[in-house]
């Protein structure tokens, strides 16, 4: 039984259901990263995940490391990956270039596009949510920045309000990181960013790079952090100790409701769960009245 009929609460379903990956950082012939980091077989993991999820998402947005170096084959795996599950979801994929991407190899081996060093931006109409790709990487170095044209081209298509708002979705994230030394990472200039967005119908930003999850807010929006498919961050530790390791992968389900937005992290992890709440224990449920299912279900067991 598929969940969107239900009403959870006092809320609807949402009007469109996003997911939000980050960091893939596939590499050639399917090598480990590092110390030994399957990301192919971590990224198989969470498309198993994807495809057993309801309801159907609207698309698959992905901000950036596609891949870990830019090569050729790395994107064509990542597409041979992707490109099935998001057919047979009916959902596009909106890639998103990040730092270790290579914009030449990416608009060739997987858009398709003739390869040139040009920001690979976009829009898509998802039936009235807007949602924005922009390039925020700078080629041949790991910061991010947006030149003049792009601020212009981003404002111009701001200027006319989406029907169920807009989202964009970059790499960089414009928000503080307690990583060391994460001023020759971060995005420059965030201030020509946050002139651009004042007043427009931007309700949020969908970012990676971090590869742990977080929120914050930026120019008043909420800011979205996905974690890595990859690999994650222990923030646990002091700051300079903080380095890669093979855990905390995750990717982010995006609720877009009237009033709000929701971002929920599902780990990736293929492990085995509890079973009181199934389609049949939902069958049961909608049988019965709200006041009859408050009384079966909120009762304290003594």
């Amino acid at each position: 039984m598929d969940a969107a009929p239900f009403r959870f609460g006092q809320y609807p379903p949402p009007d469109r259901v996003l997911l939000h990956l980050s960091d893939t950082h596939l590499l050639a012939g399917g090598a480990l990263h590092g110390p030994g980091i399957d990301t192919e077989e971590h990224l198989a993991v969470t498309l198993r995940l994807i495809e057993r999820m309801r309801p159907r998402p609207d698309a698959l947005v992905i901000t950036g490391d596609l891949t870990d170096l830019g090569e050729p084959d790395a994107y064509r795996r990542l597409r041979q990956l992707v490109e099935p599950v998001a057919e047979a979801l009916d959902a596009p994929v909106i890639w998103v270039a990040g730092n270790h991407d290579e914009r030449p190899a990416m608009r060739h081996h997987l858009l398709g596009e003739t390869p040139t060093d040009a920001p690979i931006d976009g829009v898509w109409d998802l039936r009235g949510l807007r949602v924005i790709g922009i390039d925020t990487t700078v080629p041949g170095w790991h910061h991010g920045d947006l030149d003049d044209a792009q601020l212009t081209w981003l404002s111009e298509v701001l200027a006319e309000p989406a029907p169920l708002g807009t989202i964009l979705a970059m790499h960089h994230p414009p928000i503080p990181s307690p990583l060391p030394l994460f001023d020759i990472l971060e995005l420059r200039d965030q201030s020509r960013l946050a002139r651009v967005l004042a007043g427009t119908d931007v309700r949020a930003i969908l970012a990676g790079h971090l590869h742990y999850s977080t929120s914050a807010t930026f120019a008043g929006i909420p800011v979205s952090v996905a974690s890595s498919t990859c690999y994650g961050m222990n923030l646990g530790l002091p700051a300079l100790e903080v380095n890669g390791f093979d855990a905390g992968q995750s990717f982010h389900v995006v609720r877009v409701y009237p009033t709000t937005i929701t971002h929920d992290v599902v780990p990736v992890v293929d492990a085995p769960t509890g079973d009181y709440f199934s389609p049949e224990w939902a069958e049961r449920m909608s049988r019965l009245s709200p006041e009859e299912r408050l009384e079966v279900f909120s009762r304290k067991r003594r």
